[in-house]
């Protein structure tokens, strides 16, 4: 497959991702950020970055530095960037937190985290951007699926350049008319061009590609596709148009957000029915767990867009349409993160392992590296587990809530388990492990020079 090296350090961005993944879960566990504080305090705000930034913005990121490559059959362009990327997310994360921390009245820290944090974040963001974009720039006409992340690179600078302003007007550096409307009335634009631009149209993106790989389904863009990316881009240009509205006057209308809803919700039932289309056309018969964990992620991101644009619903939700959101986030964007890692993990770490060796020697396939009986498990828990916590969200229970999450917290640890014991060839035969010449593939840590 032209462009499928193997991308040296899409290993540790997954490690990181997952980290914060569990920072994130445990922090919602133990009462930290809402239901059981305000939906717009400090701790939730340090909470959403945690999940936003460290969890799923990592994850995306290390998965595009793997397969951008692959989707225009070209190699990576500044791919020496990726060391100071991951250097420059997690070290503006924990500045960032540390700021949102100092305004929940931590007296060791300062609000003065909020912008240098917001510096470096706007600084890696941009940067991986940038190697991104050139990859994709110098492999024009661009397939289908590349042009959604092409369209996720846009959504995301414009994201991080929108959450800085927001640092420098809640650390108080800035206080300027234009940036306190942004801050009082663009936080909602703020999280749709991150959650709907960057991640949603990136992670559409990929799915195009992975899913008919996975799948051995066809891989020619259909018409249906096609619309969606024209609806989601018409989506997105209303909300930024939206946004640039705002900070040059305060009351501006708000009938573009009602038609990039409507937009959005049309591009998301067409994208269900195109990845359905995928499956019922698909030429390997029995899926394996990635696809099937996957197509419950379709399910939610179904679910809460549909839900999302009935104003009762929404109201139901509570404060910020919470239980909504909270499904859009768990049960779309980390139930497919996790259903992709689950096939992505083994599949890098078989090329890794066995890549070198292949026809030389007997090796196991990709499958024999994961048992996916045991991990069928987790994948019911946790997606029982995010029924469960939005269900009590809707309920405005807060206990439940917290209850709930234990056993998603508990269904993730298994889930990331079994990352760990595909990386350590742990349920691989002993006669097929390590063949002559075979390296042992570390667990997070970069891949040699030579194996890139």
């Amino acid at each position: 497959m032209p462009g499928a090296t193997l991308s040296r350090w899409t290993m540790s961005y997954f490690a990181a991702a997952c980290l914060f993944l569990l920072i994130g879960e445990v922090m919602m566990v133990t009462g930290c950020g809402y239901p059981v504080v305000a939906i717009d305090a400090p701790e939730t705000l340090a909470l959403v970055h945690v999940l936003a930034i460290g969890w799923l913005s990592l994850l995306m990121v290390g998965a595009l530095l793997q397969f951008v490559p692959v989707l225009v059959a070209a190699p990576l362009r500044g791919r020496r960037l990726a060391l100071p990327v991951l250097l420059l997310l997690v070290t503006g994360l924990l500045l960032l937190a540390g700021g949102f921390g100092a305004l929940a009245g931590v007296g060791v820290l300062s609000p003065a985290m909020l912008p240098l944090g917001a510096l470096l974040l706007v600084t890696g963001f941009g940067l991986a951007a940038a190697m991104l974009a050139a990859t994709l720039f110098a492999a024009r006409p661009l397939p289908l699926p590349a042009r959604f992340v092409g369209l996720g690179l846009l959504a995301l600078v414009a994201t991080a350049l929108i959450g800085a302003a927001f640092a420098l007007a809640l650390s108080g550096t800035v206080a300027t008319d234009p940036l306190i409307r942004l801050l009082v009335h663009g936080v909602p634009l703020h999280a749709a061009l991150g959650l709907g631009g960057w991640l949603t149209l990136t992670a559409v993106g990929v799915s195009y590609r992975l899913l008919p790989m996975f799948m051995l389904a066809p891989e020619e863009a259909r018409g249906i596709s096609k619309v969606v990316w024209w609806a989601g881009s018409a989506a997105l240009a209303l909300v930024a148009a939206r946004t640039a509205w705002l900070v040059l006057d305060a009351s501006a209308v708000e009938e573009p957000l009602a038609l990039a809803a409507l937009l959005a919700a049309a591009a998301v039932i067409l994208y269900c029915a195109d990845v359905i289309r995928l499956f019922r056309e698909r030429r390997r018969r029995a899926v394996e767990l990635n696809i099937r964990a996957s197509y419950a992620a379709f399910a939610a991101l179904l679910l809460s867009v549909v839900l999302f644009i009935i104003p009762g619903t929404r109201a139901a939700a509570g404060e910020g349409a919470a239980a909504l959101v909270y499904l859009f986030v768990f049960g779309w964007l980390t139930g497919l993160g996790l259903a992709q890692l689950y096939k992505i993990v083994p599949f890098l770490t078989w090329l890794e392992c066995y890549g070198t060796v292949l026809g030389r020697a007997a090796v196991p396939r990709v499958q024999d590296l994961v048992r996916e009986g045991r991990s069928s498990l987790w994948f019911c828990l946790y997606y029982g587990a995010v029924t469960a916590a939005t269900g009590s969200l809707f309920a405005g229970s807060a206990p439940w809530f917290r209850a709930a999450l234990l056993l998603q917290l508990v269904a993730t640890v298994g889930l990331m388990a079994e990352l760990v014991r595909a990386r350590m060839l742990s349920s691989v035969a002993e006669p097929l492990c390590f063949p002559l010449g075979a390296p042992r593939p570390n667990l997070f840590l970069p891949i040699s020079r030579q194996q890139e």
